[in-house]
C-alpha cells in the first residue's frame, strides 16, 4: 500500500483514517491507534472504523502546539 504524503492541511481528506493520522503525524500505526483511543483526541467510531474529522484534527494539533 502506498503511503500518502500530504504537503498541506488542504490536501487532507474530510475524514482521516488512523493510518492517515499516523502518516500526517509521522508516528507508527500502533501509536496512532493508541492516540485515537485516548481521551481528548477527536476520533469517532463508525461501526468498526475509527475516523477523525479533518477540522477537529487540525484544531487538536493547534491546541497541542500551543501547549494545551
Amino acid at each position: 500500500m502506498k503511503q500518502a504524503v500530504y504537503k498541506s492541511y488542504d490536501e487532507l481528506p474530510l475524514m482521516l483514517s488512523v493510518p492517515e493520522v499516523a502518516a500526517v503525524l509521522g508516528i507508527s500505526r500502533a501509536g496512532a491507534y493508541e492516540l485515537a483511543r485516548s481521551e481528548g483526541f477527536p476520533a469517532l467510531k463508525i461501526g468498526s472504523r475509527i475516523v477523525v474529522p479533518k477540522e477537529k484534527f487540525i484544531a487538536w494539533i493547534d491546541t497541542q502546539a500551543a501547549g494545551g
